[in-house]
């Protein structure tokens, strides 16, 4: 029987599929220029394995998993004459009302765990060991709140792939990229609430505007609905009309005491799309009415390279 794509790839990715966790982070760094700068960059790639090991090893049972992401333009600083096809900075999207923004970043790092501290611990060697090679455009601390819910007070990510779907859409497989199977896109952005707006609603308006109910996450159906919901709006399509999965592992984060409350997304995916349908709208125009209180602060895409591959790049070609 023949093989699909994702049997077909390596068994050396990053752990793009480690499980939900309590804590994480999310590390968005901008690279310095010169020579010495990217020369410590390629050190802290082939670093990280031994970092988390080093960290790991104090709880096995906290779980602890980084991720790391590469930007188009530090890709083609590390490695010039090979390019993953669709490789390319995020396009921000304008639509009638909101706009998604594309913002700098050259270097992410995901970390997960089931311990903050341990989160905590990683991120500040990694600092440690970048130093002035790199300077940080975004730190986001993430935690899970109560039953995987954002703080709208929904479930967030009840249609992630599971099982033999989680590789198949997270993972580029070998006929899509021979050169880079096994690896993974990933986009990211952090999304601002308006919680007094929010609140402000009625149980039955925020449902139909997410499209599932807010007790028992039932799905909505909305296919006559003069407006369709962003449980509708965020599914993400090919050039056909055909759903493509994606990987979310999106989390709270937020600060009471200055009136920050956010989720930050972050989508992996073995052939990239933007989100474009949440901004535009359908039909055009028709826009998610999350938008309307929640505002997109950053938006910025990565390649993930395999764990192998990680180890390449932090040699110096010859």
């Amino acid at each position: 029987m023949e093989q699909r794509a994702w049997e077909r790839v390596p068994i050396d990715a990053q752990s793009v599929d480690a499980p939900l966790s309590s804590a994480a982070v999310f590390l968005v760094l901008a690279a310095a220029e010169g020579d010495d700068a990217l020369g410590r960059i390629r050190d802290v790639l082939g670093a990280v394995g031994d970092l988390v090991k080093n960290v790991g090893i104090r709880d096995l049972g906290g779980r602890l998993s980084c991720v790391v992401g590469i930007g188009s333009a530090l890709w083609d600083r590390l490695s010039p004459d090979r390019r993953p096809k669709e490789l390319r900075p995020f396009a921000s999207v304008h639509g009638p009302v909101h706009t998604a923004p594309s913002t700098p970043g050259d270097l992410l790092f995901h970390v997960r765990a089931e311990r903050a501290d341990m989160t905590f611990e990683l991120e500040r060697q990694l600092l440690d060991q970048i130093g002035d090679a790199a300077h940080v455009v975004d730190e986001t601390v993430g935690f899970r709140y109560f039953d995987a819910r954002d703080l709208l007070g929904f479930v967030d990510g009840t249609a992630n792939p599971t099982g033999a779907e989680l590789p198949e859409a997270a993972l580029i497989g070998a006929d899509a990229d021979p050169d880079f199977a096994g690896c993974s896109y990933v986009v990211v952005q952090k999304y601002v609430h308006d919680m007094a707006g929010w609140a402000a609603l009625s149980i039955e308006e925020q449902e139909a505007i997410i499209g599932r109910t807010k007790l028992e996450n039932i799905e909505l159906d909305d296919d006559d609905a003069p407006r369709k919901s962003h449980k509708s709006l965020a599914t993400i399509e090919d050039d056909a009309g055909g759903e493509l999965a994606i990987l979310r592992d999106n989390m709270p984060f937020g600060r009471p005491g200055a009136g920050e409350f956010g989720t930050y997304f972050i989508g992996y995916a073995g052939r990239p799309r933007v989100i474009e349908r949440m901004f535009l709208g359908v039909p055009p125009g028709a826009y998610d009415r999350l938008l309307d209180f929640s505002t997109a602060m950053t938006g910025t895409s990565f390649f993930v390279p395999t764990a192998a591959m990680l180890e390449t790049l932090a040699q110096e070609p010859d």
